[in-house]
């Protein structure tokens, strides 16, 4: 069995050695067969070159491509790699190599999908912001997936070559598909409790009200592309139960002191009911695209 623990970077000349010595030290103890694979996303230091001089296989971009783009180029690499149990980890030493070997058995056990959660008990001590945005994503992605998941954004992961033949897609983060549609296709998916470091502050969001607008964007696009009918009928029949009461409202006058004026409360109650109905008909409509697009 060869594990292979693959790691994206990007102008990480200075971290990424440290990250790879603390992998070998902790895999040359166990008994497994392992390469480390580094993509460095379009770098302008020296990160290929430490890489190299370290042992690891090393793919690079001629540009800076992103995390969902550089995730499915380290997929082809390490299926090339013939990996039958993928490690995927941040090459700025956030996640301790320690836990690697855990993950590993947690696979052996049977789990296609294995995440290292940072939210498991109180070990995380990053921005508060971050952590109530990983908890309405968790809420969302749980629903998804029925599946109790309490860390859906860490980049600390171990699954099997046929989790990492999953086809990423979407512009959103590629952990996010990678769990919905490993959840689909009826791959089991388990956590592990995880401590962190603390690292330099991050790359893609700079601000804590931009990460949480960020979230809530991405969970409403979670939910349109992959529930879209739960996505345009809750809100499709929260438009027409308005409409149906003030309807209701209308028929108790009729039989108490009668109807007269109103008429504003009544084109409101049309636009209401034939709205509702629309977006819940553009639901049905959409969740029916979806499964023959599935």
């Amino acid at each position: 069995m060869l594990v292979t623990i693959t790691i994206p970077a990007y102008n990480e000349e200075k971290t990424l050695p440290r990250v790879l010595d603390e992998i070998k030290k902790v895999m040359n103890q166990t008994n497994y067969k392992y390469k480390i694979l580094v993509w460095d996303d379009g770098s302008l230091d020296k990160t290929s070159k430490v890489a190299k001089e370290k042992g690891a296989i090393v793919g690079r971009s001629t540009r800076n491509r992103g995390l969902a783009d550089t995730f499915r180029l380290e997929m082809e690499l390490c299926l090339k790699e013939k990996a039958d149990i993928i490690i995927h980890t941040d090459a700025d030493g956030q996640y301790p190599a320690e836990f690697i070997p855990q993950m590993i058995k947690k696979v052996e056990q049977g789990f296609d999908l294995v995440l290292g959660s940072r939210f498991q008990g109180n070990n995380y001590s990053g921005p508060l912001m971050k952590r109530f945005g990983n908890i309405a994503f968790s809420k969302a992605m749980s629903s998804l997936t029925r599946t109790k998941i309490t860390d859906t954004t860490t980049g600390f992961r171990a699954f099997t070559s046929d989790v990492a033949k999953i086809q990423i897609i979407n512009t959103f983060t590629y952990t996010h598909e990678q769990l919905i549609k490993a959840s689909r296709q009826k791959f089991r998916i388990g956590e592990i409790s995880i401590t962190t470091r603390k690292t330099r502050e991050s790359r893609l969001f700079k601000s804590p009200i931009r990460y949480a607008i960020k979230s809530w964007i991405n969970i409403f696009r979670i939910y349109r592309h992959y529930d879209p009918l739960k996505f345009f009928g809750v809100g499709g029949l929260g438009l027409f139960i308005i409409g149906f009461l003030i309807g209701i409202y209308f028929l108790i006058l009729q039989f108490t002191t009668g109807i007269e004026g109103h008429l504003g409360l009544f084109f409101l109650m049309v636009v209401l009911l034939f709205t509702g109905l629309q977006i819940i008909l553009f639901g049905f409509l959409a969740d029916m695209i979806k499964g023959k697009n599935e």
